[in-house]
Formats: C-alpha cells, structure tokens, sequence
C-alpha cells in the first residue's frame, strides 16, 4: 500500500514531463515554419519597364542584362533578335548559325529566362550535344535567378523565393509563403519556380538533356494533379565534331529533333524550337536544318563575320607576313598594326563586316580582327565565323562512293528476292561483344553481286543505331548466360533463321546459302566459333573465317607455299586441320578483299561485276551505306609492289557491315565465282583426254 502513493506521484511526474516536450516541440515547430515562411514579397519596383519588357525581347535583354550585351547590336543581331521574338511568342521553328563570339547561346537563354518570367511558357526543355554542356546551360541560367538585381526588383515573385534558399537546396522541400509550400524546385538538372500568388511564372519549369538522352514523353505534374508539357524547346548546338562527320549518327540527331523534340508539346499542340547552331561540315544536321530549300520550316538564318574581303590582297598578304614575322620573334605583332594604320583606307577598300564594333583591344577595327582571324587559321575561319566550312577531302577525291551514292545503287528487287542470274549464296556472320551483324549476298559466276539482306542480332528496331548504343544486346537475349554462351546462342538463332530456309529465285527455283563464315578474330569468341561451326547441324556449311592486316610490308599470300591438305585461291587460303579445333577455316588478304569490294560497289549498273543493294528506297540503306564508307585506302609501296591499306575513319564508329560484305565476297571466291565467270574459267581449262586415248596414242 505504501508504494502506490510514489508510483502515482512518479506518473504525474513523467505526464508533466511529456507535456513538456510536446510543448517544446510545439514551439520549436512553430519556430521552423515561421523561419521557414518567406512572406511577404516585395512589390515591382519598375512596373512600367517590366509592362515594356514582356512584349520586347530586345529591351529585355538591353534593361536587365546590360552586362552580358555590352557592344552595340550588329543589323544581324536584330534580325535574330526578332526572329527569337516570333518563335517565343508565336510558337514558331528558327534555326541560326551565327560566328563564334556573338552571342547565339546568350540570346537563346535569355530568352528562356523571358519565356519563363513573363509566363509565355510553363515548361521549357534545353537539350545540348551533350548532358554535361546541358548541365552547364542549366547551371548559367541559375545564376542569372539567383544573382541578377535587376530582375529581382521587377520579378520578385518568381526571384525573391529564390533569393531565399540562399543557396541552398535542401531549403526547397520547406519553403512556405504565407504558411502554404512554394514547391520550389533547384536540383541538378531541373528547375521548377515557386508557386507564389498572383505569379504568372507559378510553377513553370525548365529542364535540361543531352539530345541523346530520355527526351521523348517529358511530363511534370504538378501539386494540384494537373500534368504540363514543354512548349518551348532550346536546342543548343546539338552535334559534335564525332557525330557530324558520321552519316548515321547526323541522320539519328536529325530525327530525334524533327520527332521527339518537336512532339515535346503532346497531339494537337506547336512546339515552339529555337536552335542556335554552327555549321561543322557540309551535310551535316546544322547545315541540313539552315538549308531553306530542304528544310523551310526551320526558317534558317546563316550569318556570317564578312560579307565582302578587302579588295587589296597584296597589302594584306604583306600585312600577314609582318605579323607573323613578328610572332616568330617573340613579338605581339604590332608592326603589322602600324602598317595597316598607315594604309587603313586602302587595306579597309570593299570590306564588309557584320559587326563593326566587334575587335580586340589591340586591333584597330572589325575588318583587321576579321582578317587576323582568318590568318590564325583559314579553315576554323570558314567554318566557326562564316559558317561556309571549306570542302573537305572526300570520298570522291579519295576514288571511293560516299554513303548517299551506296545507298542509291539499288536494284529494284525485294528483300530477300534472288535474281535469276545468281548460281551461289554466301553469308558472313561478324562477331561483336553486343551484337552479331550478318550479311547475305547473291552472285552470279563473274562476281556480278546482289545484296540480299543484312541485319543484327538481336534486332534493334532501330533505323540509326551504334554497337556502343545498342540496347538489346546478346546477353540480355540470352538471360542468364555468359559472354561465351551468348554469342553461341545468337550465332545458332542466326544459323536456324538463314541456313535453315530456303531462298527463292525469280524463276521459281528454291536454293539455300551454299557458304556461311563466322568472323573468328574478335577477343575471346574463337574458340566459341569453332565449337559452334564443329557442332552445328549447319557445320557443312559453316567455316570459321580470320581476316588479315597484310600490307605493303607484309609477306603476300602468292608467296606462301601451297602445304598438302590446303586449298589456296586469290589472296584466300584454307590450311589443313591442325590442333584440337578438328574443324577447317580459311584465312584472307582483308585489304585485298575490301579494295575488290568497293571496286565491285564502282560498277555501273548493269555491267558485269556489278554490286548493287535490294529496295527502291534509298533511306532504308543509310546506316548500312554508312558502315561501308567507314574506311580509307592509303596507297603504301613496299618489298616491290603497291597495296591499299584500309583504316577506320576517326570519327566512325562502326565497320561491320563492311567487313560482313567483305566475308561474303571471299565466300563466293571459295564458292568459284570468278571476274572472268564460268564459261572463261572453261574455255581457259584444257580439254579433258580419256585414257583410252593416251593407251592408243603411239609414240613418236
């Protein structure tokens, strides 16, 4: 009995002691929120400049970020300007290629910053030739909302609540105005403004991607449960040196803008697009997209740094060599700059320049910067200031078709249509990590060759693809296998698929691929394509294939000598059965065999020899063309005789097509197609004499 009275007075203790941190709580709760509420915001100061701004883009630009637009406007500039204008505000497509220096990006995202504040646009997509330059254009226009006074004092609405995280992040989640949540957003590669009342920029948002990454079905939804999508897309410089130079990767680039970005707004919706660009080299997507005639809806404008050169050469040519007799003794080249002081007025004669206050501080005018440029370098002049790049060496000049005239050299027949002159089909299987790429030609007895059909495996349902891209690959076919057995795996899909059927010709005959090589050569697959061309049902028809570097330096295969037990043709042989394979391949001259491959792609249609690709639908063969172009021939000489050496282009990616094409061309040399056809190959054999007759023959 007596314990009862503490035990009460320890439970009063330990209730009082609970009210007490609920009250600390409490307070401590209230405290956080009230620091946490950002209210109230402070009113425009400037409403009249801000009523001017919203249907200005120019005084936009000129009254809140008079220190990134310092020079005076050029008549291009303008010109721009208003363009910029129209696709903001009238949902519009405008491409521009602007030189080096002017300022096209800055104009581009000042204009989201315009799109955003006035609220034109509640959602506006960046997308760069790269996530991290996407990031970057992201990270510049962050710190003209978190640092820029002038547009807090006419946009404190939308700026204030980010003045307020005072840079930090983490602040967003709890951030209030006037008890409710602003849901503001501030992460790495998006932005969404606060929700303010009465702010015409409430919740807008504005997000970044490489133009390769997740863009297609951007969506945001929004506290209330209503979804938005972007209407305004920024499309800054999205190519590369890499992929301008690579048909596949520029026809790829070209239809993600022209499909993805441009549906960024959803059915029944414009998606105003911007895209601020530099011409790399002709043909690629800047010049496709600012080519009027081609593309008139971009309504591409292609500026430039000179419009007309100073009509005095020789003084310049002078002018150019002080200078850089200067540069080479150490000197910052101002003799060359008294010189043209000196003769300013005849040096200047029949220039025109862009923009007249564009020039360095140790130059005189535009027209001595321009030409100082072009000095520095004629080539990065051509292309970075006057968006004219100088012709490149081409494929032409190097004797070899370009893509678009492989693509173009079509038969007419079907897919997977025999013509009804072809006596042997040949496959070439090309083993990749990722990927098998295969290819299946037809051919007549003088190599008159027919491209029947080529693919991989597994299929990409892609029309532009790379084998670094690829996105269903061999191990993710075969689920819960290896390297080894993956590529096993595909390599007997491909056989059952290809070997198994039967191909009809145009006279109704039915023929099977008579010869099948697997590339044996890549990384640790060989023995892998060895045991499958031993223990395929196919294997009769299976042969394991190394392709060989032999160059001007190189022993050639005419000097090998022919061991018994071989088989040795035109810069192919297959050895004996040697080692534990238990199985025969075949070696062969890969430089010899390719120069035979685009000499036969050289042939005019309907000459013998000829090689031609199925379809009418020149498109169709891009990326295939695209693989068989991805090498050059270096004429090299060496131990007496002249060879072609092949070599990847630096910036192509994939070959494997060609070298499908290549194996198919040596399968039908295996097979007896010949230049100089069956008939000659006969006409050339003596005749045959029977043994009774050489019995009856007496001797002399």
């Amino acid at each position: 009995m007596r314990g009862s009275p503490q035990k009460s007075s320890g439970s009063t203790a330990s209730r009082a002691y609970d009210r007490k941190k609920s009250r600390s709580r409490e307070r401590e709760r209230t405290l956080t929120l009230a620091g946490q509420d950002i209210a109230p915001c402070p009113p425009p100061k400037d409403l009249a400049r801000r009523a001017k701004a919203d249907g200005d883009f120019r005084f936009f630009c000129e009254s809140y970020f008079p220190k990134l637009f310092t020079l005076p406007w050029s008549d291009d500039h303008l010109r721009v300007i208003r363009k910029i204008e129209r696709a903001v505000l009238h949902c519009e497509t405008f491409a521009v290629a602007m030189p080096r220096g002017s300022g096209k990006t800055t104009l581009c995202q000042t204009a989201v910053l315009w799109a955003i504040l006035t609220g034109k646009h509640p959602f506006v997509f960046l997308v760069a030739s790269t996530q991290e330059y996407a990031l970057s254009m992201l990270g510049n226009i962050k710190s003209h909302l978190s640092t820029s006074d002038r547009l807090l004092d006419d946009y404190p609405e939308a700026i204030y609540p980010i003045r307020s995280l005072e840079g930090e992040s983490r602040r967003c989640s709890g951030q209030r105005y006037y008890g409710r949540l602003t849901y503001i957003g501030w992460t790495a590669d998006e932005i969404v403004m606060p929700t303010i009342p009465g702010s015409r920029c409430a919740g807008a948002i504005v997000r970044v991607s490489g133009i390769t990454g997740n863009i297609r079905g951007a969506m945001f939804i929004r506290p209330d449960g209503s979804s938005v999508r972007p209407t305004l897309a920024i499309i800054d410089d999205p190519q590369t040196d890499q992929s301008a130079r690579s048909l596949s990767q520029t026809q790829e680039r070209l239809a993600i803008v022209n499909g993805a970005i441009a549906g960024l707004s959803g059915p029944g919706k414009r998606t105003a697009m911007i895209m601020p660009c530099t011409v790399i080299r002709a043909g690629d997507l800047a010049d496709q997209v600012l080519n009027r005639e081609k593309n008139p809806l971009w309504q591409g404008e292609r500026t430039k740094l000179v419009y007309a050169f100073p009509k005095n050469e020789k003084l310049w040519e002078e002018y150019a060599r002080i200078r850089a007799e200067s540069l080479r003794n150490d000197g910052d080249g101002h003799e060359a700059t008294e010189f043209y002081a000196q003769r300013r007025a005849a040096m200047d004669e029949g220039a025109l320049i862009a923009w007249r206050e564009r020039y360095n501080t140790d130059e005189l005018s535009a027209v001595q910067h321009a030409m100082n440029l072009k000095f520095r370098n004629e080539a990065a002049f051509w292309a970075e200031y006057q968006n004219e790049p100088l012709p490149e060496k081409t494929l032409e000049d190097e004797g070899l078709l370009t893509p678009d005239q492989i693509a173009s050299k079509l038969n007419g027949h079907k897919r997977g249509e025999v013509p009804i002159g072809c006596n042997h089909l040949t496959m070439f299987i090309d083993v990749q990590g990722k990927l098998l790429f295969y290819c299946i030609c037809g051919w007549e007895d003088d190599f008159t060759g027919y491209v029947l059909d080529y693919g991989a495996y597994p299929e990409q349902k892609r029309a532009y693809f790379t084998l670094r891209e690829a996105q269903r690959t061999l191990q993710s076919v075969a689920k819960g296998a290896g390297l080894e057995g993956a590529i096993y795996a595909g390599l007997e899909s491909l056989a059952i698929e290809h070997l198994g059927r039967e191909w009809r010709r145009d006279d109704g005959a039915m023929m099977r691929v008579g010869l099948c090589l697997v590339d044996a050569n890549w990384g640790t697959s060989t023995d892998v394509v060895y045991q499958f061309c031993r223990q395929s049902q196919y294997s009769a028809v299976l042969m394991p294939s190394h392709g060989r570097f032999v160059g001007a330096g190189s022993k050639p295969f005419s000097d090998y000598v022919r061991r018994p037990g071989e088989r040795v043709g035109l810069n192919w042989r297959i050895p004996g059965v040697q080692g534990k394979r238990a199985v025969r391949h075949v070696v062969f001259d890969a430089n010899y065999w390719k120069s035979f491959v685009h000499s036969r792609l050289s042939v005019a249609m309907g000459d013998r020899g000829c090689l031609s690709l199925f379809g009418r639908d020149p498109d169709s063969h891009r990326l295939f063309a695209d693989h068989l172009a991805s090498e050059y021939r270096v004429r090299t000489e060496g131990r007496g005789r002249v060879v072609d050496e092949w070599r990847l282009r630096p910036e192509v990616r994939d070959n494997h097509w060609l070298d499908g094409l290549t194996g198919c061309a040596v399968a039908g040399a295996i097979q007896g197609v010949s230049l100089l056809g069956s008939c000659a190959a006969a006409q050339n054999r003596p005749a045959r004499v029977k043994l009774s007759s050489l019995r009856r023959k007496k001797p002399t």
